[in-house]
C-alpha cells in the first residue's frame, strides 16, 4: 500500500541498492553495460540488485562490503590486515560472535571502548546485545562477511590469542596484588604469566612455520608480527604494560643484560616443542618507543633439502652440477637478503660432503650445523673476519671452501687466489641478477683475466610462495597475462593451447592465505668460452646476460613463469620478487 511504512522501507532499501550500484560504477568495478543489465535482471527475476550482483561474481565480496560501508557512512576494515587483541576477543564468547557475525579486534582500556567488525553493520540488535553483554562503548566497523566468518574460525580456535589473553589476565591480577621494585624483576619474569606468553608466542611461530618473530613497541601497545613464507603478518596485539617484563624474559632466555636498554644486543637460545628443537637467534635494538626484538627461528629437524627440493631443475640444475664437480674454481650464488642463498649453498655442500674431501666454511652466522663440515663463525671483535679467516683456511689443507659473503677487495682477492691454487670456492654476492656478479667483482678490484679463469658458474635466485595443495584451484587467466607469459617464455611456452593458471582459495590448512611453503626460482649462468671472452673485455651486465640467454640460460622470470604454468606458484608471486 503506497505511503505505508512497509512500502517506504522497501523503497529505501531499493534506493540504497541503486546507490550502491552507482558507487561500484563510479569506482569502475562495474561498467555501464553491467549496471543496466543488473537493473533489468533485478526487475525481471524479482531479485534485489545486490542479489543479482553477487550471483554474477563480477565484484569481490570485500569490494561490495566496502561500498556498502561508504554508503552508510561507517568505517570499513579489512580483517586480513588486523592484529587481534587477546583482551578484545576474551570479552565476547564464540557463541555470540557466531550468532551475530561480529568479531572484536581491539580494546582501548582508557576509554573502555571495544572495536568490533560486523558482517551487517546496520544490525542494531547485534550492537545492542554486544553493548549490554560487555558494558562497554562499542565502535563498529563494516567488514566482508566472508572475512568475518574466516576470522571467527581462525581466532577462536587459535591457541595463540586465547592462551595469551588468559596469561594477560593473570599478569594484571598479579601486578595488582603487590608492588614490584627493581630487585624483584628477575623473579617476576620467571613466573607463570609472562613465561606463558613468551612460550605461546614461540609455539605459534613454530606451528605456523614462521622464520622470524618481531615484537615491536608502539605508542599504546606491543605489536607481534610473524614472517610466514617470506611475508610479515600482524597476528597479535599486547597491552603496553607487559612490555618490560616480556622483553626481560626474552633477554634472560638469550643470556643478555636485562638492565641494558641503550645499545643493541644479540643472543641465542634453544626452544623445544614436542619433538621439534628450534635454535632461536635474538636481536634487540633500542627504538624511540622502547626496545624492539627480532627472533630468527632456525629449525634443527627436517634436514637440508636437495637442489631439486629447492625448485632447481632442467638446464639450470645440469649447469650447476657440472660446475660443482670441477675440482677447483669459484661458484657464486646471488640475490638480495632473504632470497635463500645460504640454504642453496648448504644444499650444495651436503651433496659434496664425503670423507674424501676436507670442507671448511666461514659464516656470519652459522645457521645450520652440517656433520663433517668444519664451520667457523665470523667474530670481528677478536679480528676474525672473512678475509683473515680465509687466509687461515688456506693453511688447513682444504678441498672445498665456503665463504659466507664476498663484500670487499681483500676477500675477493683471497677467494680468487684460493681458486687458482686448486680449491673449489663457494660464496654469495648481493646482486639482483647472476650476470651482475661479474661487473660487481671487477668493481671490487678483481682483474678480468683472473675472473675469466676461475669462475665456474653463477646462480641467481629468489623465493616465491607455493600454492596451498589443499585449496588449489585452476582458472583461465586474462588474455593480457597470457600474452605477457608468451612474450617472456618465447620458445619455452608450451605448444598446447589450454593453458591454465592456479591459485589457492584459502583454507584452514594454510590459515586462509592460499599459500603454504616456498620454492625457489633460479637462473644459472655458465662460464662458457664466449662469456669468458666477454669477462676479459669487461662487458656490461646486459651483454653478459644476453649472451647467456643465447646459449640457453633460463632467466629467473622465465623459471618463475614456468612454475606458474606448472601450478606451483602464482603470477603475482613471481612479479613480486622477480620484476625488475
Amino acid at each position: 500500500m503506497p505511503g505505508s511504512p512497509l512500502s517506504s522501507s522497501k523503497d529505501t532499501d531499493q534506493s540504497n541498492e541503486a546507490s550502491l550500484l552507482d558507487i561500484l560504477r563510479a569506482e569502475q568495478l562495474i561498467n555501464d553495460q553491467q549496471y543496466q543489465g543488473i537493473k533489468v535482471k533485478s526487475v525481471t527475476a524479482g531479485q534485489s540488485p545486490i542479489e543479482v550482483l553477487k550471483s554474477m561474481h563480477i565484484v569481490p565480496e570485500a569490494k561490495i562490503a566496502e561500498a556498502q560501508a561508504k554508503l552508510l557512512g561507517i568505517p570499513y576494515i579489512s580483517l586480513t590486515t588486523v592484529a587481534f587483541s587477546p583482551q578484545a576477543l576474551s570479552l565476547l564468547p564464540r557463541s555470540v560472535v557466531e550468532r551475530f557475525l561480529v568479531i572484536p579486534f581491539a580494546y582501548e582500556d582508557t576509554t573502555r571502548t571495544l572495536s568490533i567488525a560486523m558482517a551487517n553493520p546496520v544490525d542494531l540488535d547485534a550492537l545492542g546485545f554486544v553493548q549490554q553483554k560487555t558494558g562497554l562503548l562499542i565502535k563498529s566497523f563494516a567488514a566482508d562477511p566472508d572475512e568475518v566468518k574466516a576470522a571467527i574460525a581462525q581466532q577462536y580456535q587459535q591457541e595463540l590469542v586465547g592462551e595469551v589473553g588468559e596469561a594477560i589476565k593473570e599478569t594484571e591480577e598479579f601486578t595488582k596484588k603487590r608492588t614490584v621494585d627493581s630487585t624483584q624483576i628477575s623473579q617476576i619474569i620467571k613466573e607463570a604469566p609472562i613465561a606463558k606468553i613468551v612460550s605461546t608466542i614461540l609455539e605459534y611461530a613454530v606451528n605456523s612455520r614462521s622464520s622470524d618473530v618481531h615484537i615491536e613497541p608502539l605508542e599504546d601497545k606491543l605489536r607481534v608480527r610473524y614472517r610466514i613464507d617470506g611475508i610479515l603478518y600482524d597476528k597479535l596485539s599486547l597491552p603496553r604494560n607487559v612490555r618490560d617484563s616480556l622483553i626481560s624474559r626474552i633477554k634472560i632466555l638469550a643470556e643478555l643484560k636485562i638492565d641494558e636498554h641503550r645499545i643493541p644486543q644479540d643472543g641465542r637460545f634453544t626452544f623445544k616443542i614436542a619433538k621439534q628443537e628450534v635454535d632461536i637467534r635474538v636481536s634487540i635494538i633500542p627504538t624511540v618507543q622502547g626496545e624492539k626484538i627480532a627472533m630468527r627461528l632456525l629449525y634443527k629437524t627436517g634436514g637440508i633439502p636437495t637442489l631439486a627440493d629447492l625448485g632447481m631443475g632442467g638446464s639450470s640444475l645440469r649447469t650447476l652440477e657440472t660446475a660443482m664437480l670441477r675440482p677447483h674454481g669459484i661458484i657464486l650464488v646471488c640475490g638480495p637478503t632473504g632470497s635463500g642463498k645460504t640454504t642453496t649453498l648448504y644444499s650444495i655442500l651436503s651433496r659434496l660432503n664425503t670423507t674424501r674431501v676436507n670442507i671448511v666454511s666461514l659464516e656470519d652466522p652459522v645457521e645450520y650445523e652440517i656433520a663433517g663440515v668444519n664451520q667457523v663463525q665470523v667474530n670481528p671483535a677478536v679480528g676474525l673476519t672473512f678475509a683473515s679467516g680465509l687466509r687461515s683456511f688456506l693453511r688447513q689443507d682444504p678441498n672445498i671452501i665456503l665463504v659466507g659473503e664476498i663484500r670487499d677487495k681483500e676477500t675477493t682477492d683471497l677467494a680468487i687466489q684460493a681458486a687458482l691454487t686448486g680449491h673449489l670456492v663457494f660464496s654469495t654476492l648481493h646482486t639482483s641478477r647472476a650476470a651482475g656478479a661479474l661487473p660487481r667483482l671487477i668493481d671490487l678490484g678483481s682483474e678480468g683475466f683472473l675472473l675469466a679463469s676461475t669462475v665456474n658458474a653463477i646462480a641467481g635466485q629468489r623465493i616465491v610462495r607455493r600454492i596451498c595443495i589443499h585449496c588449489k584451484e585452476s582458472y583461465m587467466p586474462p588474455s593480457q597475462l597470457l600474452n605477457e607469459v608468451k612474450q617472456v617464455l618465447g620458445k619455452l611456452y608450451p605448444a598446447n593451447s589450454d593453458v591454465k593458471f592456479f591459485r589457492g582459495k584459502g583454507c584452514q590448512e594454510c590459515g586462509g592465505l592460499g599459500y603454504m611453503g616456498r620454492v625457489g626460482i633460479f637462473e644459472v649462468l655458465p662460464a662458457s668460452e664466449k662469456i669468458t671472452k666477454l669477462i676479459l673485455e669487461q662487458a656490461s651486465e646486459q651483454q653478459i646476460e644476453d649472451e647467456a640467454i643465447v646459449e640457453g640460460m633460463i632467466t629467473m622470470k622465465q623459471d618463475g613463469y614456468l612454475k606458474v604454468l606448472q601450478g606451483e606458484t602464482t603470477m603475482e608471486e613471481v612479479l613480486r620478487v622477480a620484476q625488475e
